[in-house]
Protein backbone atom coordinates (compact mmCIF):
# COMPACT_ATOMS: atom_id res chain seq x y z
CA UNK A 1 0.00 0.00 0.00
CA UNK A 2 1.58 3.02 -0.87
CA UNK A 3 1.63 6.26 1.21
CA UNK A 4 1.57 10.09 0.28
CA UNK A 5 4.89 11.38 1.99
CA UNK A 6 4.76 14.67 0.63
CA UNK A 7 5.10 17.73 2.90
CA UNK A 8 4.31 15.36 5.74
CA UNK A 9 6.24 17.90 8.42
CA UNK A 10 4.51 20.33 6.87
CA UNK A 11 1.20 19.17 8.04
CA UNK A 12 2.38 18.29 11.14
CA UNK A 13 3.13 21.38 12.34
CA UNK A 14 0.69 23.81 11.16
CA UNK A 15 -1.79 20.84 12.37
CA UNK A 16 -0.79 21.95 16.06
CA UNK A 17 -1.11 25.47 15.60
CA UNK A 18 -4.36 25.12 13.85
CA UNK A 19 -5.62 22.26 16.86
CA UNK A 20 -4.59 25.43 19.30
CA UNK A 21 -6.36 28.05 17.31
CA UNK A 22 -9.57 26.56 17.96
CA UNK A 23 -9.42 25.85 21.30
CA UNK A 24 -9.11 29.44 21.78
CA UNK A 25 -11.88 30.31 19.63
CA UNK A 26 -13.15 33.57 21.74
CA UNK A 27 -11.03 36.74 20.90
CA UNK A 28 -11.33 40.61 22.54
CA UNK A 29 -10.71 42.40 20.02
CA UNK A 30 -10.21 46.41 20.12
CA UNK A 31 -12.18 48.64 17.70
CA UNK A 32 -9.89 50.85 15.65
CA UNK A 33 -11.13 53.66 13.07
CA UNK A 34 -11.94 52.20 9.40
CA UNK A 35 -14.03 49.21 11.05
CA UNK A 36 -10.26 47.60 11.54
CA UNK A 37 -9.93 45.66 14.83
CA UNK A 38 -6.87 44.68 16.61
CA UNK A 39 -7.05 41.13 18.43
CA UNK A 40 -5.88 41.62 22.16
CA UNK A 41 -6.27 38.49 23.29
CA UNK A 42 -8.18 34.46 22.81
CA UNK A 43 -9.79 32.78 25.52
CA UNK A 44 -11.30 29.11 25.51
CA UNK A 45 -15.29 30.24 26.71
CA UNK A 46 -17.38 33.21 26.61
CA UNK A 47 -17.25 33.89 29.55
CA UNK A 48 -13.37 34.12 30.41
CA UNK A 49 -13.57 36.28 27.28
CA UNK A 50 -16.16 38.87 28.97
CA UNK A 51 -14.57 38.77 32.77
CA UNK A 52 -11.32 39.87 30.82
CA UNK A 53 -13.14 42.67 28.81
CA UNK A 54 -14.80 44.05 31.96
CA UNK A 55 -11.43 44.55 33.71
CA UNK A 56 -9.90 46.01 30.17
CA UNK A 57 -13.15 48.70 30.32
CA UNK A 58 -12.02 49.64 33.42
CA UNK A 59 -8.27 50.25 32.86
CA UNK A 60 -9.05 51.85 29.55
CA UNK A 61 -11.94 53.61 29.13
CA UNK A 62 -11.44 55.69 25.98
CA UNK A 63 -11.29 52.50 24.03
CA UNK A 64 -13.58 50.56 22.57
CA UNK A 65 -13.95 46.69 23.32
CA UNK A 66 -15.82 43.79 21.74
CA UNK A 67 -16.00 39.71 22.50
CA UNK A 68 -16.44 37.74 19.30
CA UNK A 69 -16.16 34.43 17.88
CA UNK A 70 -13.56 33.79 15.62
CA UNK A 71 -14.43 31.09 12.85
CA UNK A 72 -11.49 31.42 10.62
CA UNK A 73 -9.92 29.15 12.33
CA UNK A 74 -12.20 27.03 11.30
CA UNK A 75 -12.16 27.87 8.39
CA UNK A 76 -8.64 26.78 7.74
CA UNK A 77 -9.23 23.59 8.43
CA UNK A 78 -10.91 22.66 4.91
Amino acid sequence: MTQNTQCKEHKTSTQTVTYKNRLNSWVIARLLPDTQRQIIARFRSRSDADGHMQRLRQISPEDNFVVMFDCQADESLN
